[in-house]
């Protein structure tokens, strides 16, 4: 799910949801999406989780292996089959599947050993995740996620819709260094979300400007917000953790931000779409100014707990962002705030209320997410791949075939929710592919695997998108109307200033000799 999941089957999901009983939600479904549960997400979840043991046990050991694909090839590819169909599916809690990861790769021989099998959840980057998963909770226990939002919201004297989009993505992007998931950012900015779309009246330019609002906000805001901090989206990690173990190449978290950066500028364009689209551009808000302050005016007192936290937050970033003078490893430093913050005193509630707001789940993907990454490209599942593809992408120039894949993979994307699924699979075979066509392998496998967090079809692609679905405010229609125009400036945006900017950086997608040049 955006990368990013709850790490429940969608039906128990929605079920959460409805009932309010979601901890990092907590809020009620409009009846049109409560209609999505029922008995045939239970029938399909039954369905897919057959249907993948049946691949499972057919690609492993009944049908001949494919022409150049070794055995273990084949085996991972058993394993890539029994993901999938249980990811579409949803056929069991995807942080189930994520620690199933492991065992399969060892039944199916794709592994020798249950150790190597399960690398991916040693990785840095999982405690890195598991840290800031705990910071997002430790900011919704104390209440400070909404208090930043409500307080920006304030600083920026907002008057009009309009005002409120740029607003709610600049609370996107000061969420974002320490709340690590779209998903996450979403929830915790729904409540937030629906207060302010809840002052506008039901006038037909109104109820417009609500859907420009919640889309914006809740889905291209937290998704674009997220793709220049590498903790902040849960796919920057998986790509990240692939391009170390197979290039040799680490990016820390400056660099990362100085490759992607340039992407907060495509919220600008998506903005002005959406505006254009929906005709919500000087819609004011009823109340204006008074109604967010009184909002704000709401809120239980500061305490001196909480400017603790903000301090320690404060001082994790400040070090994340200058790794490059000091060499202290991001994950050490998320840890050491860790530390510092379950002190005896700094936090005025306790374990158990950071513990049942963090997802689980979602760390558990990633662990399997990694492994299964690391077993496509060592077992040669990668590069099997990447020469049948090759086939429809050779002959073209650098540009075209960038823009054969990303269009490719949104149509893979179509019918799955999870990002952190989607770039699983797809980042090692960009990978392999690259080195294929002669092209750099860093810049065109981020490349790639940035488009797929612009799926923006149907609400159900991302979590993100579910979360924004569940205020009511838009239709499924309204969504992927606006959303398909979105999907293509994201991959122009890519080819036309992503691309170039890495080609600035020394790192040139149609070069795949170019040598790294953040070398130390």
């Amino acid at each position: 799910m955006s990368d990013e999941t709850l790490g429940v089957p969608r039906h128990e999901h929605v079920r959460g949801l409805a009932s309010g009983t979601h901890p990092s939600i907590g809020a009620p479904l409009t009846n049109a999406f409560k209609r999505r549960d029922g008995r045939s997400a239970v029938a399909r979840a039954r369905l897919g989780f057959f249907a993948a043991w049946l691949a499972f046990v057919a690609i492993g050991w009944l049908i001949p292996t494919p022409t150049g694909l070794s055995a273990q090839g084949k085996a991972t590819l058993a394993v890539v089959a029994w993901v999938a169909i249980v990811w579409v599916t949803e056929a069991i809690p995807v942080g189930v599947s994520g620690m199933l990861v492991p065992m399969l790769l060892v039944l199916s021989h794709a592994s020798p050993t249950f150790s190597k099998a399960a690398n991916g959840f040693a990785a840095p980057v999982v405690f890195l995740c598991l840290a800031a998963f705990l910071f997002s909770s430790i900011m919704q226990a104390s209440g400070l996620d909404r208090r930043i939002a409500l307080a920006l919201l304030n600083r920026f004297k907002v008057r009009t819709a309009n005002g409120v989009i740029w607003a709610m993505f600049a609370v996107n992007f000061v969420m974002s260094s320490v709340v690590p998931a779209a998903n996450a950012r979403a929830a915790a900015l729904l409540p937030v979300t629906n207060g302010i779309v809840g002052l506008f009246g039901d006038s037909p330019r109104e109820r417009a400007a609500k859907k420009a609002i919640v889309i914006q906000t809740l889905v291209y805001g937290a998704m674009i917000s997220g793709m220049c901090i590498l903790t902040a989206h849960l796919p920057n990690m998986v790509v990240a953790g692939l391009i170390e173990k197979q290039l040799g190449i680490r990016i820390s978290y400056l660099r990362w931000f100085e490759l992607q950066w340039p992407y907060l500028g495509m919220f600008a364009i998506t903005q002005c779409w959406v505006q254009y689209y929906f005709r919500s551009r000087r819609v004011p808000i009823p109340g204006g100014r008074a109604a967010i302050a009184q909002m704000r005016a709401n809120l239980a007192p500061s305490t001196g707990n909480d400017w603790t936290v903000l301090a320690v937050f404060g001082g994790v970033a400040g070090m994340w962002a200058t790794e490059a003078f000091h060499h202290v490893p991001s994950e050490l430093v998320a840890l050491i705030g860790l530390a510092i913050l379950f002190a005896p005193g700094v936090l005025s509630f306790g374990w158990a209320d950071v513990e049942r707001r963090t997802i689980w789940g979602t760390l558990f993907l990633l662990g399997g997410a990694l492994s299964l990454a690391a077993a496509i490209g060592a077992s040669g599942l990668a590069q099997w791949a990447a020469d049948h593809i090759y086939v429809f992408a050779r002959g073209h120039g650098w540009w075209a075939t960038l823009a054969i894949v990303m269009l490719a993979t949104h149509v893979i994307r179509i019918g799955m929710l999870s990002n952190v699924a989607a770039v699983t699979m797809i980042s090692p075979i960009a990978l392999a592919l690259a080195l294929r066509l002669g092209l750099n392998p860093v810049a065109f496998t981020m490349l790639v695997s940035d488009t797929d967090s612009f799926a923006y079809l149907l609400p159900t692609q991302i979590t993100a998108g579910v979360i924004a679905y569940s205020s009511g405010v838009f239709t499924t229609a309204d969504y992927a109307k606006v959303g398909a125009v979105s999907v293509l400036i994201a991959i122009v945006y890519g080819l036309c200033v992503i691309a170039p900017w890495y080609a600035f950086l020394g790192v040139p997608v149609w070069d795949a000799a170019a040598p790294w040049p953040f070398a130390h």
